[in-house]
């Protein structure tokens, strides 16, 4: 199934955890997988800490100072740092699903990583079946 993600910020993270679940209990898949999916080249999708926010933060400035805005990167459009941060990021994620939840860590959850906003964005989930 397609999402829509609208992100607010130039970066930011959006947790999407809530939906990834919404999408499992509506399935009615017991045990399987959840693939989550992002189609774009400046967007991506990660597992981590979703109990405190600076970890969000923390990730963000990691990135932003090993590849900054500007760093004389070729690509005309300007978004060379987004392509790469997406990239070190993945476009897709799975999670195992168990006794219909997301086999999840007590602190993780699923977010779509914004890296050229604000935008309209999609993310496309598919359960299935073990």
């Amino acid at each position: 199934m397609e999402y829509p993600v609208r992100t607010t910020k130039v970066q930011q993270f959006v947790d999407i955890t809530g939906l990834v679940k919404k999408c499992v209990d509506e399935s009615g898949v017991r045990d399987g997988i959840a693939m989550v999916f992002v189609p774009h080249t400046t967007a991506g999708v990660t597992v981590n800490e979703n109990a405190d926010s600076d970890v969000v933060k923390d990730i963000l400035a990691a990135l932003n100072k090993t590849y900054p805005e500007q760093n004389g990167y070729l690509h005309t459009e300007g978004n060379s740092h987004a392509h790469i941060k997406a990239s070190l990021m993945g476009c897709s994620c799975s999670i195992i699903i168990d006794n219909g939840n997301l086999k999840l860590g007590t602190w993780q959850g699923v977010y779509f990583c914004e890296f050229d906003g604000p935008r309209n964005r999609r993310v496309y989930i598919k359960i299935t079946k073990a």
